[in-house]
């Protein structure tokens, strides 16, 4: 899944696909290096950053999404917002990943119930008044269980979606990494991926270029300097089975995905006895 920030102010890229030929400039790239989903999203959700109108959000999306569409690539909207859901569904979006997991628009359940289209469903803690604040430490705290916790708040949040008319079927749990969670917190999500899994559905990892990476570079250096850690990440997904890797760098991605791929058939060809003198 490749991103598409259209947005001002994206932690990483923000004011680069603003304009709508930028923005399916760029969308055409990452289908060329191998994304295999673009995720248009018109709304920044880095801490601190303050909602946006959706009729705002609307008109930077929807030409995206509707020319993209018409070209034939698989369109994600990444949005919060149950009115731009579904006028980006209609203008051809095939799924919707939205980071509140339906909990920021009492509508969204609805709107992806009746679309029939994937939901991306992730774990979250994060602002929902609108005040642009920062979640407080408060939500980083789980007890000292960061995977039984997440994967229970999941659960719970399938739950709802469930009651609220959506398929299971339809539904992609994002154990939201970096969103009220602290570097240690991420790392012991990533390495415990098996455990989402056992709620049954797939699974999303979006840990392009994200603050907990950081730790692994030189110090202030740009957040694309992640890409090469965002993708040993990937292939560490990939090895847990997931359903996607959400990224900035999609030909860096797409290379390390293949280099697995091909150790992975290496490891499966036959082979004759060895012969020992």
């Amino acid at each position: 899944m490749g991103v598409l920030n259209v947005t001002p102010d994206s932690f990483s890229d923000g004011g680069r696909h603003l304009d709508v030929d930028a923005a399916l400039a760029h969308a055409r790239t990452l289908v060329a290096q191998g994304a295999d989903v673009v995720d248009v999203g018109g709304e920044s959700t880095r801490p601190g950053a303050a909602r946006v109108e959706p009729a705002d959000e609307l008109r930077r999306v929807l030409p995206v999404v509707r020319q993209l569409a018409s070209e034939g690539v698989r369109v994600s909207i990444d949005t919060m917002n149950a009115s731009t859901a579904a006028a980006a569904v209609e203008a051809g979006a095939e799924i919707v990943n939205d980071v509140s997991g339906g909990l920021a628009d009492v509508d969204m359940a609805r709107v992806v119930a009746e679309s029939g289209r994937t939901f991306v469903a992730m774990h979250w803690r994060g602002r929902l008044d609108g005040s642009g604040h920062a979640p407080s430490a408060a939500s980083r705290d789980y007890d000292g269980d960061v995977v039984g916790t997440v994967v229970d708040e999941l659960a719970a949040r399938v739950d709802a979606l469930v009651a609220q008319g959506v398929d299971p079927g339809s539904i992609v749990l994002d154990p939201g990494l970096g969103f009220s969670k602290v570097g240690a917190q991420n790392w012991q999500l990533l390495a415990h991926l098996d455990v989402l899994g056992r709620l049954g559905l797939p699974v999303l990892v979006a840990a392009s270029r994200k603050r907990f990476l950081a730790d692994l570079v030189p110090e202030g250096a740009p957040p694309a300097d992640r890409d090469p850690a965002t993708a040993v990440v990937s292939v560490l997904a990939a090895q847990a089975d997931v359903w996607g890797v959400r990224v900035h760098d999609v030909a860096g991605t797409r290379a390390a995905l293949d280099v697995l791929q091909a150790w992975t058939e290496g490891a499966a060809a036959p082979r004759r006895p060895a012969r020992h003198a």
